[in-house]
């Protein structure tokens, strides 16, 4: 049995996974108040592993399936005989229902998005949000619901489609909620769950940066003593920061290697490059591979090969330049917990694929290399807090995220040099428009999109047959969701007169109002 090696310092939080799309929301949540927590499936969370674990209060979330059909996930026993606070979302509560001594029913008023629940008794979960009698918005997503409690429960909240929309057990200090207190649809759902943790479960809520720190560097130095750590970056936020915090435990122990694609941003090699060399005096091997990238990508047109090719020659790359880094005994690498979440399914079947860029594959096997992850117990606003926290640049670690094929995935069809450049113009000055309007930090991402289209166009009386160019920008909270962001039409027009005049090759400008779902963020 193992947990994240920081766990046993601080004051922690079992989540335990049925299968929400959403369950990552209750973590991130939690991590906002100040309070630390885990995932784990449902099926792994025993008797033995709760009493090791040791949670100071458990949140049972939500799930795809139906406690009335067969052999539909259960929480253990122990959950409830633990005397650690209990808060059921959704399947949570349901199930807490089921196992004890409640029913639910298939319900012929199912709620599915935005609703309303009225409260009808006080409870420490609404202390300070909600009152008696109110009405407040919540984000519904059932079909099946609670028709009778179980003995010692007591309804606290209803809704149209939920006679039991909100119940507690005071003297269990047992609670759940058929509503998703997670999501940003429920206004006040951020603070019902501080109000579980710090009221209900007295979390005096210690995970701060600063502490994290603190741990991770004594952390580092005890896995990696005296051996040397080589780091592959991508110049993207989570490698940087993994090597920033290494580098800060070991000093020159570390060597990090910068595979430049080609393929980023403008500017951003040459950001990454600075950054490490002038500010921090990291050893640092740069490769310049953009021919060898692009003369690879020669004619392939299909999003998926496209990222397969662009992760193997990264790869092959890399091993390269390692091995001629005598005595490297650990690989450090920027995974996130997101990526450790997904990495086990929820109901013991097979694990999520990761995307094949997201790491350096399998290179820790291939070179006999042990893995430095000091990044994998924390969410990208954390890794981005943290970054701030050791003194990098808040324009860098504050920039929109970044796919790790770069802009091979913003140019459908096949990826030339001439393409690439173009792209990379267009989207600096897209980006330096919504800078200047003060919008960066209000958007989750922007970024421009070179189509496989010509138009006929006409500039100073010529007629003109270039390429179309789709300007893509989202607000989100999480990147599982996202909605376009409403620029006014005068910031449009202002950017595609610019983009026109300023990038030769573009005589048309196109946004991209596609919400996700059903589009996606990115378009390949």
């Amino acid at each position: 049995m193992t947990f994240n090696p920081h766990a046993a310092r601080h004051d922690r939080v079992l989540i335990v996974d049925f299968g929400s799309q959403v369950t990552q929301l209750i973590a991130r949540r939690l991590r906002e108040a100040g309070v630390y927590c885990e995932i784990h499936p449902f099926n792994r969370v025993t008797g033995d592993f709760l009493a090791e674990f040791a949670p100071r209060a458990v949140i049972l979330s939500g799930g795809p399936a139906s406690v009335k059909a067969f052999e539909s996930p259960r929480a253990d026993e122990s959950v409830f005989s633990s005397g650690a606070p209990v808060l059921g979302i959704c399947y949570g509560e349901q199930t807490i229902c089921a196992q004890l001594g409640g029913d639910v029913e298939r319900s012929d008023h199912r709620e599915f998005g935005r609703a309303e629940v009225e409260v009808q008794a006080e409870s420490p979960l609404f202390a300070g949000v909600w009152t008696k009698g109110g009405r407040y918005p919540v984000w519904m997503s059932h079909g099946d619901r609670v028709n009778r409690l179980p003995p010692g429960f007591e309804p606290i909240a209803t809704s149209k489609g939920a006679p039991f929309a909100a119940i507690q057990d005071l003297r269990r200090n047992i609670y759940g909620v058929q509503f998703h207190p997670e999501v940003a649809h429920t206004p006040d759902g951020a603070r019902l769950l501080e109000n579980f943790v710090r009221r209900i479960a007295g979390l005096k809520g210690d995970w701060t940066m600063a502490a994290f720190r603190e741990e991770a560097t004594k952390a580092i130095r005890a896995q990696v003593g005296r051996g040397r750590v080589i780091c592959g970056l991508s110049g993207g936020v989570d490698s940087s920061v993994a090597a920033v915090l290494i580098h800060e435990a070991i000093g020159a122990q570390l060597t990090c290697v910068f595979v430049d694609t080609g393929l980023m941003r403008e500017g951003e090699g040459e950001d990454v490059v600075r950054l490490f060399r002038d500010s921090y005096n990291i050893p640092l091997i740069h490769v310049r591979a953009e021919e060898l990238f692009l003369g690879k990508l020669k004619g392939v047109d299909d999003p998926e090969q496209k990222r397969k090719i662009i992760g193997a020659t990264f790869i092959d790359i890399f091993e390269r330049e390692a091995k001629k880094i005598d005595g490297a005994e650990f690989l450090a690498q920027g995974t996130l917990y997101p990526d450790v979440i997904e990495s086990v399914s929820f109901d013991g079947g097979p694990s999520v694929t990761i995307k094949s860029h997201h790491n350096v594959g399998g290179l820790p096997e291939r070179m006999n290399l042990k893995l430095v992850e000091p990044l994998r117990e924390l969410f990208k606003d954390e890794v981005r807090a943290l970054g701030r926290e050791l003194g990098l640049p808040d324009h860098f670690v504050g920039r929109h995220p970044f796919p790790g094929p770069g802009l091979a995935i913003r140019i459908p069809g096949e990826v030339t040099k001439e393409k690439a450049d173009l792209l990379r113009r267009a989207d600096a000055v897209y980006l330096d428009e919504i800078r200047k309007a003060g919008l960066y930090d209000a958007i989750w991402q922007a970024f421009a999109v070179l189509l496989p289209v010509r138009t006929v166009g006409v500039m100073g009386d010529e007629r003109t047959y270039d390429y179309v160019l789709a300007l893509r920008a989202v607000t989100s909270t999480d990147g599982m969701t996202a909605d376009s962001y409403p620029f006014d039409h005068a910031f449009l027009s202002r950017c595609a007169t610019r983009i026109i005049n300023e990038v030769k090759g573009v005589n048309r400008v196109v946004y991209d109002v596609t919400s996700k779902p059903p589009g996606t963020i990115e378009w390949e």
